[in-house]
């Protein structure tokens, strides 16, 4: 049985007779869950040996461009040629592409010779063009004369290089496809060149395949790998937008939105309902746009002017698609949702009066969140540059291919066969491992920051509580740093430990999603209507468990600040609170907690919104800044605009759920609640203690 918290919580009497308020801030505390805090500790060496190896094995460059074949990344400054204007891949041999396409081939498009260069060539009108290697050796050409030369040196080479080319042996290849840069590689997308075909011939150059000629290229382009690859560059390329989107405009919306709740908290369900609705359908119809099924807006993977009526299909715009569909459901549910909770909008009202009372006591908590604001700015800022590098890392190897595919060396001054096969990346076991660590290392590391503010801002709000009636210079700004202050001293590994709670659960949860998927996609599913009612019950269970152990964890954060018991201890003390008072909690609770989620979200869509407006500027829409797909840089600015609005939100939901935490304690220990204000006895409908409170003894 836990022993009554009024006499820690209150005030208490000292030796020399006079009483101090807050007995629980300086009385009978001790470091709690000390082994969890050493793991902690431990986890994050580990997170900065991983990142170590992220930036001394990473080059972002990768995600974007591909390999030359010297086994330069294309783009690469730093490479034997500097690269760093020649961006686009292309593959020179057509022979090759055409054999590496066949169904049974051996010959791989990672083998075939490709070159990095300015723009994608193509063919010639009247005449035969060539793309050449990189000069070297005899050929005495600079680099940038090359360039301008649309990389054809063919008139200087001797009589042997003239007919190893016409062999397709190099140095120099004919132009015969017409080729578009599709993210950043040459797509060859129609048949050969009349003109420059005939040319070829007439000049005794072998025969050239053209049936299947750009299947493998579009294959390697659609490859999951390469998709994933692009995702991730695209958050790189768009920093700015996660910045301004993700970052500064959830946090001047945060803040308005706790000015406005504490001023005009009448109003501000009414409008954050109606505003959650107007954003999104805004956002939906962003959706429609990018997918191409409302106006001609539609993404396209070509980069640069190219002829309209030139289509080519990618896996992201069928990601799309089915984010369209997806975003379509949620908000049909959502507007019926938000209908339904307008019913209840004046019990959320005066939920929030309470929390509006208490922020205008506890000055302070309106600025706090600006605090665990910025330790995760950086935090994000060092993450997503240490996952741009892990993607990316890998070492460059040859390939070991056993097919003829041999290439004239301007160095060697001969055809050489045994060392011409393309380079790749190789990507061992343990890089895996380390973006699954990075992964998670994100989500505790968000949980944990999320939960020291929730402590902090609880402590605030209980020295508020058990204060009532009486003076206290410390309630305005000094009770929040207090707060921090037990926080750090005694705390910090009960925290990690609710942490670490929720953060292994969601990865649980995640790995079932994963194997669920993949038994739906392989048919695994039961038939029987008993194995499917299992099937989706335990579904049901999954989130139940997950909603659960993430309610328990509040209420412990809270009972840590109130107590400063450990993590289990606190959520025992919490939970056999909720249990013996859960009519009168739930009856307001719910409905407050429903538009503060609402309100997070009106936050985070309006990020999502902006997160559109800015992508769709000409400068992610063209050039190497392009990005694939604006689908993950806006679900970032989502996410990173929710993150930003927890924090800040937390104040509100935090208030609410100690005050009342509070108010049941004092209720039974005391059989009435000796120190609830008025406002909160009216609000939680004890009409008798209301009546005491304002008749007088």
């Amino acid at each position: 049985m836990r022993g009554p918290l009024g006499a820690v919580i209150g005030s208490y009497p000292s030796s020399d007779g006079t009483t101090h308020l807050g007995g629980i801030i300086r009385h009978n505390r001790k470091c709690r869950d000390i082994p969890v805090l050493v793991i902690f500790i431990a986890f994050w060496i580990a997170i900065i040996v991983n990142s170590s190896f992220a930036f001394n094995r990473g080059n972002p460059l990768r995600l974007s461009y591909g390999l030359d074949y010297k086994g330069n990344v294309c783009g690469e400054k730093h490479a034997v040629q500097d690269l760093r204007e020649l961006e686009l891949r292309y593959w020179l041999n057509p022979n090759q592409v055409y054999q590496s396409g066949l169904k049974d081939s051996q010959f791989k498009l990672a083998n075939v010779r490709s070159i990095c260069l300015l723009d994608c060539p193509i063919p010639s009108e009247d005449s035969l063009t060539w793309v050449c290697d990189y000069p070297e050796g005899d050929i005495r050409v600079s680099l940038n004369d090359w360039i301008d030369m649309n990389y054809d040196y063919f008139e200087f080479l001797t009589p042997e290089m003239r007919n190893s080319s016409l062999q397709l042996q190099g140095p120099c290849y004919p132009v015969i496809f017409p080729s578009v840069n599709v993210y950043w590689s040459c797509q060859f997308i129609a048949k050969a060149s009349n003109v420059s075909l005939k040319h070829w011939q007439q000049m005794g150059g072998v025969r050239i395949d053209e049936d299947i000629i750009d299947k493998s290229i579009h294959e390697y382009i659609n490859s999951h790998s390469a998709v994933l690859k692009r995702y991730v560059a695209d958050i790189g390329k768009s920093w700015p937008v996660l910045i301004v989107c993700g970052g500064i405009l959830p946090l001047f919306l945060s803040v308005i939105w706790m000015l406005l709740i504490r001023h005009f908290v009448v109003a501000m369900p009414w409008i954050t309902v109606v505003l959650f609705d107007v954003l999104i359908v805004s956002v939906t119809m962003f959706f429609y746009l990018k997918v191409g099924w409302i106006g001609n807006d539609a993404i396209s993977p070509i980069i640069g002017e190219h002829d309209p009526f030139i289509h080519v299909f990618v896996r992201e715009l069928t990601h799309l698609h089915v984010a369209t569909v997806l975003m379509t459901f949620i908000m049909v549910v959502a507007i019926l949702t938000s209908i339904a909770v307008v019913r209840r909008i004046l019990m959320a009202t005066s939920v929030l009066k309470v929390a509006a009372k208490v922020i205008g006591e506890v000055q302070a908590l309106i600025i706090f969140p600006v605090i665990p604001y910025g330790i995760l700015a950086v935090f994000y800022m060092f993450w997503i540059s240490v996952a741009l590098n892990l993607f990316s890392s890998g070492r460059i190897v040859q390939n070991n291919c056993n097919s003829n595919c041999c290439a004239y060396d301007l160095l060697e001054k001969k055809v050489i066969c045994d060392q011409c096969c393309g380079y790749s990346i190789h990507y061992t076991p343990h890089i895996g491992a380390a973006i699954l660590f990075h992964l998670f290392g994100c989500y505790w590391a968000t949980q944990f920051f999320i939960a020291c503010s929730s402590t902090v801002i609880a402590g605030s709000v209980a020295s508020y509580y058990w204060a009532h009636g009486e003076a206290s210079p410390e309630i305005p700004f000094i009770s929040v740093f207090s707060s921090m202050k037990r926080l750090m001293r005694y705390s910090l590994g009960s925290v990690a430990l609710g942490s670490l709670t929720v953060s292994f659960v969601e990865s649980i949860r995640f790995l079932l999603e994963s194997i669920r998927r993949k038994l739906k996609a392989s048919s695994h599913v039961p038939d029987s209507w008993f194995g499917k009612a299992v099937y989706q019950s335990s579904l049901c269970f999954q989130k139940c468990i997950e909603w659960t152990i993430k309610s328990v964890n509040r209420n412990a954060y809270i009972m840590i600040a109130i107590t400063g018991k450990s993590f289990f201890g606190a959520s025992a003390i919490a939970t056999e609170l909720i249990m013996n008072n859960i009519l009168r909690i739930g009856r307001v609770n719910v409905i407050g907690d429903v538009i503060l989620f609402l309100g997070k979200l009106c936050v985070s869509l309006s990020s999502a919104v902006f997160a559109f407006l800015m992508l769709d500027t000409h400068k992610y829409r063209s050039a190497h800044n392009k990005i694939s797909s604006p689908l993950l840089p806006v679900v970032f600015c989502w996410a990173l605009g929710y993150i930003v609005a927890t924090l800040f939100f937390a104040v509100v939901e935090m208030s609410i759920d100690t005050i009342i935490l509070s108010f049941c304690q004092d209720s039974e220990e005391h059989g009435t609640a000796q120190y609830a204000p008025p406002l909160l006895i009216e609000t939680l409908g004890d009409q008798n203690e209301m009546q005491r409170l304002t008749q007088g003894p």
